[in-house]
């Protein structure tokens, strides 16, 4: 399907500084009121307090990794560079603020919120599907920190899900291995329709293949796969109700003027075969019937759902009677989907038929017939197959993976570092919550194999680590725990993506499936002991020297002294 951005362009739409238009956000609900009130009561004591134009600068990071992992995968980014690209207030939802609000709110702030815009904002990120880890910011937020305190709620909106279904993708992945196909079967279980367009979306991100969602596709080009359900075939009585029997070649030579009869005949051959003579008897007709009207309709794409009556002695044989008669008129069927049962076993026994028909009837790859599961599956179900041995080609997975049922919710949060160059710190007695103050750059530093060895916080005016030299990398919180790198290759994180007014460069947005490609790069780049779904080694995350002694020394005069009496 053709590449696309995140959604459609809209009207009214941004030009950056390079004239670039930047597009509306996807989802319509994206507006600056898709916020907390007390953003706007906040706004309103700072623009009462005259502290509104103040310059702030914010960092949006993680504290933990989710699924008992020790890895994330940062997306959402496009949608928070749209949101800020047109952040304009209307005249309808000033009115709004305006009944919110107590009726002592003085008119002068109104009329300062239908002058508010993100044109003093900049936003620096780690560029969407990157591997991220806990404490580094995915992105600093720099402006008036009314404005900025206003995009706080949208972005982590905007973020948390989204960076949370990726990961839980790239871990299905992860399980699943390579060589298999992965479909996101989702939308009718995920929260709400925008829960289910964000969850095909960041799924495919993460390394899903395809999705069921229609709309998913035409927004964003991703892949769309399906077949029928088991409605489709129950809904049919018997052959009699195929009127239309007639298919034409796939090359267009000649016409089988009774399909059906053809499909039969297969089926008599097969049933009669002595390789496989005694698996089944009869098999179930309305199901064939079923059968034979999909083909019918799509010869080229023939997958059939086989469990509705009983896999082995109907729905195999149904569908292998199907495909032979197609493969007569130059077709070749997909395969099969199981649905319930014993997904190992039933795979397993399913290769088995397959093969012996290529071995019967010499037809060239039959055994390679395409075998899709579903039916609840999750990232332990995939972790059980491997374990069993299975011959499942092609997984689709719904809700666990949507709904990420494993673990709720992400938890980014937005932190104040600094305000008018002075750094700020947020202390608290669970050390885990302590924010990491002031403006950092922040570096990822590579081993001679190739893997990442530690992410590195230093503050914005202290020189990059270079090639080779070896730098003191300590944990932000725990005076024990340092080491020494001399490191091979070293990555700067953080990124321009909305320079605002100003004259600074910006990196581009790229298209859903560059961002697909450079998260499958990365997590092929991480040490394997990282990755594994038990007992993960931590990824180290630290700080330079000169930033550990600075937090330390801005902590211990923050913090209130107590006194024993």
């Amino acid at each position: 399907m053709e590449e696309k951005s995140n959604g459609p362009k809209e009207d009214g739409n941004r030009r950056t500084n390079n004239n670039t238009v930047i597009p509306g956000p996807t989802n319509p609900m994206v507006t600056p009121l898709l916020s907390d009130l007390y953003q706007f009561t906040m706004a309103y004591a700072y623009w009462k307090a005259g502290k509104h134009n103040e310059r702030a600068v914010f960092d949006l990071y993680f504290r933990k990794n989710p699924f008992g992992g020790e890895y994330t995968i940062f997306a959402g980014l496009e949608e928070c560079i749209r949101l800020i690209a047109n952040f304009k207030f209307t005249a309808e939802e000033i009115a709004f603020i305006r009944s919110s609000l107590p009726k002592t709110c003085e008119d002068g702030f109104y009329d300062y919120l239908r002058g508010v815009d993100c044109s003093d904002v900049k936003v620096y990120a780690v560029p969407e599907g990157s591997v991220a880890f806990p404490k580094v910011p995915l992105m600093r937020v720099e402006g008036p920190i009314a404005v900025v305190q206003l995009v706080e709620t949208p972005f982590l909106n905007l973020i948390n899900y989204a960076s949370l279904v990726a990961t839980n993708s790239a871990r299905h992945r992860f399980v699943a291995g390579k060589s298999k196909v992965l479909l996101e079967f989702g939308l009718r279980r995920a929260q709400g329709p925008d829960g289910g367009i964000g969850a095909s979306k960041y799924s495919y991100m993460g390394g899903f293949d395809a999705t069921s969602n229609v709309e998913a596709g035409r927004l964003f080009g991703i892949p769309i796969k399906g077949t029928h359900s088991h409605a489709f075939v129950s809904s049919f009585m018997s052959l009699d109700e195929i009127m239309e029997k007639s298919l034409q070649s796939r090359d267009g030579s000649s016409t089988c003027e009774d399909f059906v009869s053809l499909v039969q005949t297969w089926l008599s051959k097969i049933k009669w075969s002595h390789l496989i003579q005694g698996i089944f008897g009869e098999t179930n007709e309305s199901e064939l019937a079923a059968f034979i009207s999909y083909a019918l309709a799509f010869p080229n794409d023939f997958l059939a759902l086989v469990d509705t009556y009983d896999v082995m002695r109907s729905g195999i044989p149904n569908f292998c009677a199907v495909a032979l008669a197609l493969n007569d008129l130059g077709y070749k069927a997909l395969g099969i989907r199981l649905d319930s049962g014993d997904l190992a076993y039933l795979s397993c026994e399913t290769r088995k038929f397959f093969r012996t028909i290529e071995k019967e009837f010499g037809v060239p790859d039959f055994g390679k017939m395409g075998i899709t599961a579903s039916n609840d599956l999750n990232e332990e179900t995939l972790d059980a197959l491997n374990k069993q041995g299975h011959e499942v080609d092609a997984f689709g997975i719904g809700t666990y993976l949507v709904t990420c049922y494993a673990q709720a919710a992400l938890g980014c949060v937005f932190k104040l570092v600094e305000i008018n160059n002075q750094p700020r710190i947020k202390l608290s007695e669970d050390v885990s919550k302590v924010s990491i103050p002031c403006k950092k750059r922040c570096y990822r530093l590579y081993g001679k194999e190739g893997y990442p060895l530690v992410d590195i916080m230093t503050g914005e005016n202290e020189p990059p680590p270079k090639v080779a030299e070896r730098i003191l990398c300590r944990h932000p919180f725990s005076e024990s725990k340092r080491a020494y790198v001399v490191p091979q290759r070293v990555e700067e994180l953080l990124k321009c993506f909305w320079p605002g007014s100003s004259d600074g460069a910006r990196e581009e947005l790229p298209s859903l499936k560059e961002i697909r490609d450079r998260c499958i790069q990365q997590l092929e780049q991480m040490r394997p002991d990282h990755m594994r779904r038990l007992n993960p080694t931590p990824y180290k995350v630290s700080v330079s020297a000169k930033l550990y002694d600075f937090i330390h020394f801005l902590w211990l005069n923050e913090a209130p002294v107590g006194e024993l009496q």
